[in-house]
């Protein structure tokens, strides 16, 4: 794998509305401020696969700025979470407030500012979400909604705790989510793996394209079913909102099967929206594209466009099945800060109708990306997305395998000419800006993009 330079490098200087450029890159900011990290933090975090050696001194809407007079435009959102951009005007000003009140940290106890932030959440979703709990990252809203599912499944037969994830999917970096995602390097160093969790193979379109969508779920149900897998021994389905790495979408078909076997089976769907809600896809979730309605709806990183806040939300019957484990809560739930600027959040996700922008501007983005793919065809394999998400997957032009050294180096071009990409340390890089963006810039980084994709493939 080609690994990203951490030494300066000059490059062009780079002045326009959106970008500046002006030091060797990495700048020397992020050298000074790297060294004295690298001595405290483990190698793997410094060095972390979707980690540009940029330094992130503020970060301004759609815009990123380190302490050397750089500039760039964000099509990262940090991690697909500053969705209303970041230091939003409006979440600023709600933090203040909340600052001065002052209440910074209230455990479960009863405040009126996490009354209204889940009074205000529950009407903004779906009919079906007629209950919350809230946490402080995606991780703990996964292990509760895991549990949540077998302790639902249990009520009703106790060997129903089974649950159907897929393989390779990304649910987040604790023993639940790493056991639904089935990475067995992680697991062997746990030493345990839940028996009861069964895994799908991902649909994905270059695979038994001979199949429709609901063809395939069955082929794959069915294989799990001849591994010894009872369905009435299976409690929920936990379901990626679609592949992150390549931002690749489900067939509608395939989900329509899939929640048409749990309905005849008395089973769970719950979504993992952590990265694709609150607009982010152009829909307020994900699962809307698909039309179905799941249980549970697992949400994050857009829900406060900020401060660290997650939620599990769903059908009050599946909470109230499982109020016996006592998984409702933990040290920093329902902070008074992060319900305050997810009130905020959610009121300018509804006044500036940013789900309809994302919808809106993700189809100039998407125009734009296609025509990097007929003028790279060569190089680009695949374009996917939907609103303001997106992935180009690049292929070796000789051999057309899946070339993850060109995209790390089209991430590592665009960087240096004022763009920062999700670097995916696959074949793929991702696209995800904040949903604020102007249309003006968000061409301007498509136009980076290509000029990086041209340079480093020598057209």
């Amino acid at each position: 794998m080609y690994n990203i330079s951490l030494k300066p490098q000059k490059v062009a200087p780079v002045k326009t509305k959106f970008r500046t450029i002006k030091t060797a890159i990495p700048s020397p900011s992020f050298v000074k401020t790297f060294s004295k990290l690298s001595r405290y933090e483990p190698q793997s975090l410094l060095v972390m696969i979707g980690k540009l050696p940029v330094l992130w001194d503020r970060a301004v809407d759609f815009q990123v700025f380190d302490k050397d007079g750089n500039c760039w435009i964000d099509f990262t959102s940090t991690i697909f979470a500053a969705n209303t951009g970041h230091a939003n005007p409006m979440i600023v000003a709600a933090l203040k407030r909340q600052l001065a009140k002052p209440l910074l940290h209230s455990y479960t106890y009863a405040t009126e500012i996490k009354a209204e932030f889940l009074e205000k959440l529950i009407k903004v979703t779906p009919k079906f979400c007629e209950r919350a709990i809230l946490f402080s990252g995606g991780s703990e809203a996964i292990e509760a909604a895991f549990l949540m599912m077998k302790a639902y499944g249990k009520s009703q037969n106790k060997s129903k705790t089974g649950i159907v994830s897929f393989e390779g999917a990304m649910h987040g970096v604790t023993m639940a989510s790493q056991m639904l995602s089935g990475n067995s390097e992680v697991l062997s160093a746990y030493g345990y793996s839940d028996p009861t969790v069964y895994r799908l193979p991902f649909p994905y379109p270059w695979v038994d394209a001979r199949y429709s969508g609901a063809e395939r779920f069955k082929k794959d149900i069915d294989g799990l079913i001849r591994k010894g897998m009872k369905v009435k021994d299976i409690a929920g389905f936990m379901v990626e909102a679609y592949r992150g790495w390549g931002v690749i979408f489900y067939p509608p078909d395939y989900i329509k099967a899939l929640v048409d076997f749990t309905r005849r089976n008395n089973i769970l769907v719950a979504f993992d929206e952590i990265q694709g809600g609150f607009g982010r896809t152009g829909k307020m979730f994900t699962f809307q594209h698909y039309g179905v309605v799941p249980d549970l709806v697992l949400a994050g990183k857009g829900l406060s466009s900020s401060l660290p806040l997650s939620a599990v939300l769903g059908r009050k019957e599946v909470f109230n099945g499982a109020d016996s484990l006592d998984v409702y809560h933990s040290t920093h739930s329902g902070n008074p800060l992060s319900c305050a600027v997810g009130l905020a959040n959610l009121e300018e996700l509804e006044s500036k109708n940013l789900v309809g922008e994302s919808a809106r501007k993700g189809k100039i983005l998407l125009n734009r990306l296609n025509a990097l793919k007929k003028k790279h065809k060569n190089r680009v394999a695949y374009i996917n997305g939907k609103g303001l998400v997106a992935a180009v997957l690049f292929k070796n032009p000789k051999t057309g395998e899946p070339d993850g050294e060109f995209a790390s180096r089209v991430c590592e071009r665009a960087m240096q000419k004022g763009l920062l990409l999700v670097h995916t340390g696959r074949e793929s890089i991702k696209i995800a800006p904040p949903l604020t963006i102007p249309d003006e810039a968000l061409k301007e980084g498509t136009m980076v993009l290509e000029e990086s994709v041209k340079e480093i493939s020598g057209k």
